[in-house]
């Protein structure tokens, strides 16, 4: 194997595809990245066999290819190499199956790689009607439900982000038991078979992070124990959880006591400062007490001091309540509302807060209050 590359297209598909790289080092071999130089171009693959994903540099990409092949070379030093080399073309040689030169400019690095052959079989298939999603709105369903999944293992289920399709309606959920984070998008396409699958969390939000901003879709293959995505040159493959995710779309309140309309940021604002002398162990409470058109928010911790922020909101009737919630939870579901005013919704000091997006009836935001009163 020897060929020739620019830098900076070399170094875009190491970014993806290191994503995938296993750090617990279980299996030697997958803490490296597979360089398999074929004919029509050169694969990079990398897993940690919950993820796997697979990027493709072709043929009329490259500069030149003097001989194909395939290694795996060490994950961690060959992004590191690649990306502090100074010069435009990288030249990368397989010495005796073994050893690999990298030389670009005066740098010449020298590494031990392992036997391509010994790398996985990645199992990347396709199916012959995917989903097909628009990136900007699938990046948008997962930032704005993903924070909400839960990070504890003893229900690894509520770490997952549920999908559910039903004809063109995709609806996605998070929860970690005290906060729900709901959206859902109509597709362009119908889909034939309903799905209900639940995707790790964590998986997703790698796979946002290496998805570029451009016009194009991206495929969903789903099958019944895993899920590929297709774009661009990239294939990302994930496992799915095992198990049911919990209804939780009866939690949801279908009338409100009280709805408060308010500034998005200026709450936003008000609460992150009431937050200031709040503790983590304490689950960062604030209380929120309604009197009239003015809010009242507040927390006191005997070991800080005490704070009180007040605001003027719209109440749509004469009722009151004073509630008290997380502040971080609370925060976390403004942030994903992008309209200038929002509305909270209450029925009462025990019962789920709903958040919504005054512009965008396709987000819900739900937050269990913290009985102090």
């Amino acid at each position: 194997m020897k060929f020739s590359i620019k830098k900076e297209i070399l170094l875009q598909s190491l970014n993806s595809v290191s994503k995938a790289l296993s750090t617990k080092n279980l299996i030697p071999i997958l803490s490296g990245i597979k360089f398999n130089l074929t004919n029509n171009g050169l694969f990079l693959s990398a897993s940690d066999n919950d993820i796997s994903i697979e990027s493709f540099i072709d043929k009329d990409d490259l500069e030149k290819i003097d001989s194909i092949g395939c290694t795996v070379i060490q994950g961690k030093y060959i992004l590191e190499i690649i990306k502090k080399l100074e010069g435009r073309v990288i030249n990368i040689e397989l010495l005796d199956g073994i050893k690999v030169l990298i030389s670009c400019g005066n740098s010449e690095f020298n590494l031990n790689c392992m036997d391509g052959n010994e790398f996985p079989n990645l199992n990347l298939e396709e199916k012959k009607e995917p989903i097909i999603l628009k990136k900007e709105e699938f990046k948008n369903l997962i930032n704005k439900t993903s924070f909400a999944v839960s990070t504890q293992e003893t229900r690894p289920i509520l770490t997952g982000i549920n999908f559910k399709i039903n004809g063109n309606n995709l609806e996605c959920i998070a929860t970690d038991s005290y906060r729900l984070a709901k959206k859902h998008i109509t597709l362009n396409n119908k889909v034939n078979e309903d799905v209900n699958i639940v995707i790790p969390g964590k998986n997703l939000i790698e796979l946002t992070k290496i998805i570029e901003d451009n016009e194009n879709n991206i495929e969903m293959h789903v099958f019944n124990n895993k899920v590929l995505f297709k774009f661009d040159n990239i294939l990302f493959q994930t496992r799915v959880l095992s198990g049911t995710f919990p209804d939780v779309n009866r939690l949801i309140p279908g009338s409100f006591e009280l709805s408060i309309k308010a500034n998005t940021n200026e709450l936003y604002n008000v609460i992150d400062r009431a937050s200031l002398l709040t503790s983590e162990k304490d689950k960062n409470i604030i209380k929120f007490e309604c009197e009239d058109n003015e809010v009242i928010i507040s927390s006191n911790s005997p070991e800080i001091g005490k704070v009180e922020e007040k605001m003027s909101i719209e109440k749509n009737n004469e009722n009151n309540i004073k509630i008290a919630f997380s502040s971080r939870f609370m925060m976390d579901a403004l942030k994903t509302i992008e309209s200038k005013n929002v509305s909270v919704n209450f029925n009462n000091d025990v019962q789920p807060i709903i958040i919504l997006d005054e512009d965008d009836d396709t987000l819900l935001q739900l937050i269990l209050p913290i009985k102090t009163y």
